[in-house]
């Protein structure tokens, strides 16, 4: 099990709420027939997106809404919106988890559950919302460009060098 899957489950937790249904972790895994057990950290971490979605829906709702042309919330696939919610509540509330993952991940539940322009639906709209994030909080950039190993864009790296580490070269 993995976080891959405590997102699928996320996912079908969020979209069976707006249907008014209340199911639980494990009955979602019985339905969709996942065997596995899954390690009580990856069941956390699906009650926790489940949760601070939950909390943050009207801001969550009100971002994705500025930003899907062509679409109102309220007549969006409710696929599509359920994987944008779990992904823009990552980006806005998880800092331990970098913007490209999230949208990453997303574009694969799109993939599997979604239509098929889904996909590069949800990469267009996450992708703008990521740099509105990162104008809106500079130094979050940082952050998120040093966990993804990459340079912020616009700095470029200074290689220092010791007059031993150049005789050794």
């Amino acid at each position: 099990m993995s976080r891959k899957v405590a997102r699928e489950v996320a996912m079908k937790l969020i979209f069976a709420r707006m249907l008014g249904g209340e199911n639980e972790y494990r009955s979602i895994l019985e339905q969709t027939g996942i065997d596995e057990e899954p390690p009580q950290e990856d069941i956390d971490f699906a009650d926790n997106l489940v949760a601070g979605i939950d909390q943050s829906i009207e801001e969550i709702d009100a971002r994705i809404g500025n930003n899907a042309i062509g679409w109102t919330v309220s007549r969006m696939p409710k696929v599509d919106l359920c994987i944008l919610r779990i992904a823009l509540y990552e980006m806005m509330h998880r800092e331990d988890i970098p913007h490209s993952v999230s949208i990453n991940e997303a574009v694969e539940l799109a993939k599997r559950f979604a239509g098929d322009k889904s996909p590069a639906y949800i990469n267009g709209i996450l992708g703008t919302l990521s740099k509105q994030m990162e104008e809106e909080h500079p130094q979050k950039r940082a952050k998120h460009a040093a966990a993804e190993n990459k340079p912020e864009s616009g700095v470029q790296r200074k290689l220092e060098l010791t007059d031993e580490d150049l005789r050794t070269l």
